[in-house]
């Protein structure tokens, strides 16, 4: 079967002029499984330099959501090399973290994605932005993870400013503070649209995101021996379908409890 990104069917009547579209990555140096992932080094660069490279792809502004503990100094100083903007917010309420993020820049859309994915692919995120706004609907939810056929690792959604307000005012369980939009994409509302950008043939099996030893170890695979920062999602699905010797570095991994559905 002919590899595709297909996104299927969204409704509305949204009309969109000059609006303020960001990226907002959350990073911090704290993690469950593997402290301080974000700014461990492959070839003398950071993930998050990767990170924050793959995504400039987008042209899109990005803006960095880290935390206010001494701790993410470090995530700050390097945002500020990079040149990009940051902001400093709640540590165990990520959703009021993107919320005052988003307000503070005064985005009109959001992206999201996650700063433990230095693969992620801008170029593919552009794409899907450029369809989210063309579907011109303020209660369109976008996203490649809800049914799940790109590599875990890939993911982004996109979503408007009114919706992550929504979602600001009325999600009270930890969970929904935590990951952000599960308000938004279980449609606790009732009036979310949605739309799914999805690969065939499935490619979900493989893992290209970093919470363990074992995902680093592929992604130093990757980006040393097969120079993965320069490649397309589609050809770096090819390298993952040709070499399964690499994909069983972490083939054991268990995503965490919660998942993006």
């Amino acid at each position: 079967m002919r590899n595709s990104s297909t996104l299927l069917p969204a409704f509305g009547n949204f009309i969109m002029h000059k609006t303020k579209i960001g990226i907002i990555t959350q990073a911090r140096m704290g993690s469950t499984r593997l402290p301080g992932k974000v700014l461990r080094t492959i070839q003398g660069i950071s993930i998050l330099e990767y990170h924050v490279r793959r995504l400039q792809a987008s042209k899109l502004p990005i803006y960095i959501a880290t935390t206010t503990l001494p701790e993410d100094d470090a995530i700050v100083d390097l945002a500020h090399q990079l040149g990009l903007h940051c902001f400093r917010g709640d540590v165990e309420d990520v959703l009021r973290r993107y919320y005052d993020t988003a307000t503070h820049f005064n985005l009109d859309v959001v992206v999201r994605v996650t700063s433990d994915c230095p693969l992620l692919d801008g170029h593919l995120i552009r794409a899907e932005v450029d369809h989210y706004l063309a579907a011109s609907d303020p209660n369109l939810y976008l996203s490649n993870g809800l049914i799940r056929t790109f590599p875990r690792g890939l993911d982004f959604e996109v979503f408007s400013y009114a919706l992550l307000a929504e979602a600001q005012e009325h999600a009270t369980s930890n969970s929904d503070r935590e990951h952000v939009t599960p308000y938004i994409h279980q449609n606790r509302s009732g009036h979310i649209h949605f739309a799914h950008a999805v690969r065939e043939p499935d490619a979900s099996r493989f893992r290209v995101t970093l919470d363990t030893p074992e995902d680093f170890q592929l992604l130093q695979v990757l980006l040393e021996q097969y120079q993965a920062d320069t490649l397309s999602a589609e050809k770096l699905i090819e390298v993952l379908e040709n070499h399964p010797e690499i994909t069983a570095i972490n083939a054991q991994i268990e995503q965490k409890k919660y998942d993006f559905s």
